[in-house]
């Protein structure tokens, strides 16, 4: 099925975290819009399903997922995808996102997001598993480029390849993870302008940002644990030269500092955004 055209959202948003509840409850934290992992809500009633709907009362909200498993080859869950269009159907979402990953297969949930081959064949099944998830939902879906610790001897093509096929053959958009670029290049000893100039741009509608940490062997994880990085500030800026309106979130998942934190680094990438449009003018 033809999706509709997902409609683009100029803003800067916040993951929502249980140190922040509060300000996102009262409607106080500066904010245009908070991002949800989706598994968090997908319950039958309860307390977090009746905090989500006083807050998408204050501010748009998208919602992010781990564990739709797009690229698994033993196609998607009829269950799971029902609880995510009824959590969607109840929010009214910007836009359901997830990864360019797969989480687990026969019943097993490894519970991390693993890396696929880039083939054809993978490209096939991922097409299949994307356009499925997009008629059941009734929506387009986001999907974000992972970040990437291995190669396979069997890659007939690039991250960016891949993902740009994957767009076409089904419609979706993406969420581009500039940390993840960064990350991913740094450890393969990629361009990470290549990547931007690969990527469909006109088909990106949201934008993560996070840091990282550093690992064995000079590989860099992504950790989402610490402040943005320079190099990945440096390349958000790139990116947004060549963007149009798009929506960008600091993300922190470890180590959650401070509301007024993740605040100051949102303002930081509001400002990198503006100048990216002058320059771009």
């Amino acid at each position: 099925m033809i999706q509709p055209p997902l409609p683009s959202f100029a803003g800067f948003g916040l993951g929502m975290r249980t140190e922040h509840y509060d300000a996102f409850l009262s409607g106080s934290a500066p904010v245009d819009f908070v991002e949800i992992i989706s598994e968090n809500f997908m319950g039958d009633g309860g307390r977090p399903l009746h905090l989500l709907d006083q807050v998408r009362r204050n501010y748009p909200v998208a919602m992010h997922g781990v564990s739709m498993s797009i690229g698994s080859a033993d196609g998607l869950k009829a269950d799971y995808l029902g609880r995510l269009k009824r959590l969607a159907d109840r929010i009214d979402p910007l836009w359901v996102s997830d990864h360019l990953c797969w989480t687990g297969i026969h019943g097993f949930n490894s519970h991390d997001l693993l890396p696929l081959p880039y083939t054809r064949e993978a490209l096939d099944i991922a097409s299949a598993n994307v356009a499925l998830a997009q008629d059941l939902l009734d929506r387009p879906l986001l999907i974000e480029n992972p970040s990437s610790y291995i190669h396979f001897v069997d890659d007939a093509m690039s991250e960016w390849e891949f993902l740009s096929e994957l767009t076409r053959r089904t419609g979706c958009y993406l969420l581009l993870d500039i940390n993840n670029i960064y990350v991913s290049a740094t450890n393969h000893g990629h361009d990470p302008l290549a990547y931007l100039a690969g990527i469909p741009l006109d088909r990106v509608r949201q934008i993560h940002l996070a840091g990282h940490s550093a690992g064995q062997h000079g590989l860099l994880i992504d950790t989402h644990d610490h402040p943005v990085p320079d190099p990945v500030w440096a390349l958000f800026a790139e990116a947004m030269t060549r963007l149009g309106e798009v929506a960008v979130m600091i993300e922190r998942d470890d180590d959650i500092p401070p509301l007024e934190a993740l605040l100051g680094e949102l303002a930081m990438a509001r400002r990198l955004a503006n100048q990216s449009e002058s320059l771009a003018a």
